[in-house]
């Protein structure tokens, strides 16, 4: 199994798009990127820890590569605003992707490019290294299949 780390606007929406693909064995919600350690939910949004909310996966790379995950990425935010998806604003909603190896630092980079021909606005996605995660508080797992939701307002 291999890890992967999103971060594309407000958790709920991501992770229910990861839960629904084959090959995804496992997802928490939570924050990484950031200064303060174990943060709260409260803090995230105070926009003073510097993390985003992100995804954070285990997976099956006999069933998904991590190249289709990073497309499953691209194609479900706008990477091209900053700190912004929807109605969600903060450097919390940033697109990010936490690489855990080398090989997925130089897949991120290679779909980037790729994707930007795609696009007429510079993508203001960063790729940085992975750091600890932290794991969010349990109401935000699979917050919208607790609520019966398929989707977020993206």
């Amino acid at each position: 199994m291999e890890q992967a780390t999103f971060g594309a606007g407000c958790f709920w929406g991501v992770e229910i798009v990861f839960r629904q693909t084959p090959g995804v064995i496992e997802t928490a919600v939570g924050y990484s990127g950031g200064t303060t350690k174990n943060p709260t939910y409260r803090e995230v949004c105070s926009k003073r820890t510097g993390h985003a909310e992100v995804v954070h996966l285990t997976f099956d790379p006999t069933v998904i590569e991590y190249s289709q995950l990073l497309d499953i990425f691209w194609s479900n935010h706008n990477p091209t605003t900053l700190n912004r998806q929807g109605p969600d604003i903060g450097t919390q909603y940033r697109s990010v992707i936490f690489y855990h190896s080398e090989t997925q630092m130089t897949e991120a980079e290679a779909s980037k490019i790729r994707r930007q021909t795609q696009l007429s606005s510079p993508i203001v996605t960063q790729i940085v290294p992975a750091c600890t995660f932290y794991r969010a508080e349990e109401y935000h797992q699979q917050y919208l299949e607790k609520r019966g939701l398929t989707h977020c307002h993206l």
